[in-house]
């Protein structure tokens, strides 16, 4: 039987396109190559510190050398009481905290923006110094101002105010240490969202004879609330997991069982006894799973408020 021989301008037709795939697959190899290779050190960095030890963790909270894998440090871990207290109280925390700094921090946010520029800088650095001052620093002011002996304690006692702060220790006291770094981050966060009402825009609802209250009610707040869902999202997630604040303030009161927070709790079997290190594990695996609905919620949202700059 004779076989099929292709002819010479077939073969080169073919040749041709391969050529051509393969010149367009070297180009996107190279392009991809020179997009991401300033990259390459931080996704290392990243995928070290980050990426590894969360599959460690969430590894370690469902496997045991002796059990193999299992579900059963989960079910310990939400039938203790001990456990069910560390993560309502954490919750509770968090949605407390983030709500003080949504009611103080958006009017605040909104005021500094229409300061004018040397005010504005003033205000700025303040907020800046005060969100990143926190851990063992915030928790020994925190003592030294509002402690038995503190500052203001004993100010208001001398001026015959019989004045008695939250003992340190309590979820009163971790509130207001929180609140302290919390606003001004939350006022960092919204304050470039507040550019987005433009004076025009007043102007037009005055010249409609609207009320102050009324552009607020129907344009001001409808802009801004996804932005400030957003910011609250972030200090619910920021609130979960300090740690360095409330061990300082907290720690005696988690060893007497009488404050339970994630965080205390996950140092709490770390540092005590062996053979806790799983429950540990399903706690901070359960951390990052609340960071992470929180973080995709949060872009979902901001991608949703953005939609004013279109």
């Amino acid at each position: 039987m004779a076989k099929a021989v292709p002819t010479p301008t077939g073969a080169g037709i073919t040749e041709e396109k391969l050529s051509s795939s393969r010149f367009r697959l070297g180009r996107w190899v190279r392009e991809g190559l020179a997009a991401w290779l300033p990259a390459l050190p931080l996704l290392i960095v990243a995928g070290a510190f980050l990426l590894l030890p969360t599959i460690q963790i969430v590894y370690q909270s469902v496997h045991n050398s002796e059990l193999g894998w299992t579900l059963q440090f989960w079910k310990d871990t939400f039938q203790s009481n001990g456990g069910r207290k560390s993560i309502l109280t954490s919750i509770r925390l968090g949605l407390i905290s983030a709500t003080i700094a949504l009611f103080i921090g958006a009017p605040l946010a909104w005021l500094i923006s229409r300061m004018l520029t040397a005010k504005r800088s003033v205000w700025l650095a303040l907020m800046n110094v005060s969100a990143n001052f926190g851990g063992i620093g915030l928790a020994f002011s925190y003592v030294a101002a509002l402690g038995t002996y503190g500052m203001v304690t004993l100010a208001f006692k001398d001026i015959g105010i019989n004045f008695t702060p939250p003992q340190v220790g309590t979820l009163a006291s971790l509130i207001l240490a929180y609140s302290y770094s919390n606003v001004p981050l939350f006022v960092l966060l919204t304050l470039p969202a507040m550019s987005i009402l433009r004076t025009d825009w007043m102007e037009a609802a005055e010249v409609a004879a609207a009320s102050r209250f009324q552009f607020w009610r129907y344009v001001g707040l409808p802009i801004l609330a996804p932005f400030f869902i957003a910011g609250w999202l972030l200090i619910f997630t920021w609130s979960l997991g300090i740690y360095g604040l409330a061990y300082a303030l907290g720690a005696n009161a988690s060893a007497a069982g009488q404050l339970r927070l994630i965080t205390l709790y996950i140092g709490l079997f770390l540092n005590t006894s062996a053979g806790r290190e799983e429950r540990a594990a399903v706690m901070a695996a359960l951390l990052l799973g609340m960071a992470a609905v929180s973080l995709i919620l949060y872009r979902l949202i901001l991608r949703w408020a953005l939609r004013w700059f279109s």
